[in-house]
């Protein structure tokens, strides 16, 4: 077992490619890049019984969360009550079974799926290499698109909508799905890549020679973007899990440009077209995210129409705008100076985080549409424009992924390297 590193050692900001010589840390630090404030390294107390303790109780809580009723609700005397394996099996009886899919995943199977590996990868069960590493890139792969929490505030969201219709109450399954929520999110937080890959196989970098304060590219030098171990530029297979790269990623902005470009075609239909279809009395609505946001500001329910319009309207069009002009930005041929590249990278920080929460709305429907089946008094089903919607919510967030954040620093770093050049002269 390899306790966690308590020397001196380098580390390669995987942000802003700066070298960066970590002090030792003590229980509770984090160690930042001085350059982007990236957090390159964490020193939990107890590194292996902490996640693997709170992966054990969230995947207990997630048990709990779907043996019982989670929400109720009463119309007119008529009750209605759902689990939540019963909002899956609702989307497939109304033909949306790929949103049934999403749901599963996102909700349901990826957070268990990390919860498990957390306790398979710390506890050091006995596996061959080459499956704990596959293991290890799964797990750091998958963590961000686990979408339990955000779930849980379209849950909210949903309440206050449905309370213009009839009660609305908890059952004891909720309670244990919010508590899932918050220590599968304490687990995922507790692992430290560098950590665990040290756990799974230490390795010494083949790099002897380190500049800490430049680049890593200046210097011939990259890390794996896996098990960050430093390597020669040129080396193209890690030593350690055999992730095959290169010092940066293969056509980073021609993917990002065409994951980009997909998105907004989708996002057009996809607030044309109904997102919901609610049949009340032999009446049927079709509510466009638009639509939705006006009702429910003209109910009075002005902060819920707040959230829905930020995250379905705002923050999708404004990513959008800003994978754009980080593209853009990295592939212009002007001279930049560090600070430029300091506020592009605050910009990235930030898509990187509001992309997912964009999938509040399409929960708010899964939940509306499970709950509100009160035969011919008043039934709400999805419509095609959520489908739209949640495809163009995936495809940012893919997006901001295969964009590599280090290209807005390149241009900073040579024309450093020049100015440097010309004083020296």
């Amino acid at each position: 077992m390899c306790d966690h590193p308590r020397h001196q050692h380098p580390v390669l900001c995987p942000h802003c490619d700066l070298l960066v010589a970590l002090p030792p840390l003590t229980p509770g630090q984090k160690g930042c890049c001085p350059r982007c404030r990236n957090t390159l390294q964490s020193y939990w107390p107890d590194p292996k019984r902490q996640p693997v303790g709170f992966a054990i109780s969230a995947l207990v809580m997630q048990g709990l969360a779907n043996l019982f009723p989670f929400v109720n609700m009463e119309v007119s005397g008529l009750r209605r009550q759902i689990t939540l394996p019963q909002i899956p099996l609702v989307m497939v009886s109304d033909h949306f079974s790929s949103l049934a899919g999403v749901f599963l995943l996102c909700v349901q199977a990826i957070p268990a799926l990390c919860m498990i590996l957390i306790i398979v990868l710390c506890m050091n069960v006995p596996l061959p290499f080459r499956l704990k590493a596959f293991l290890a890139k799964l797990l750091f792969s998958l963590r961000s698109w686990g979408m339990a929490e955000i779930f849980l505030v379209g849950v909210l969201v949903s309440f206050v909508k449905l309370m213009a219709y009839g009660q609305i109450g908890i059952g004891n399954s909720f309670i244990s799905f919010c508590f899932f929520c918050l220590l599968q999110l304490r687990a995922l937080r507790c692992v430290d890549p560098r950590w665990l890959w040290n756990v799974i196989m230490p390795f010494t970098s083949p790099v002897k020679r380190f500049q800490p304060g430049q680049g890593g590219l200046a210097q011939g030098l990259r890390a794996c973007s896996c098990c960050t171990l430093i390597l020669p530029a040129d080396t193209v297979a890690c030593p350690r899990c055999h992730t095959r790269e290169g010092a940066r990623r293969g056509n980073s902005l021609q993917w990002t440009l065409a994951l980009l470009l997909t998105s907004i075609m989708l996002y057009i239909p996809a607030n044309l077209r109904p997102i919901m279809i609610t049949d009340g009395l032999g009446n049927r609505l079709n509510s466009t995210i638009m639509a939705g946001v006006i009702l429910l500001w003209e109910d009075g329910s002005i902060p819920v129409a707040l959230v829905i319009f930020i995250a379905s309207i705002m923050v999708p069009s404004l990513k959008m705008i800003a994978l754009g002009w980080l593209c853009w930005d990295a592939a212009g041929s002007r001279e930049r100076k560090a600070a430029d590249s300091e506020r592009m990278h605050l910009l990235y920080e930030v898509v990187e985080f509001v992309g997912r929460w964009s999938m509040i709305d399409v929960f708010v429907i899964a939940v509306l549409s499970g709950l509100v089946r009160m035969g011919r008094l008043m039934s709400i089903s999805p419509g095609i424009g959520v489908l739209l919607f949640a495809a163009v919510v995936i495809l940012t967030m893919i997006a901001a992924k295969t964009f590599d954040p280090r290209l807005l620093w390149d241009r900073a770093v040579q024309n450093t390297l020049k100015e440097s050049t010309v004083d020296g002269k």
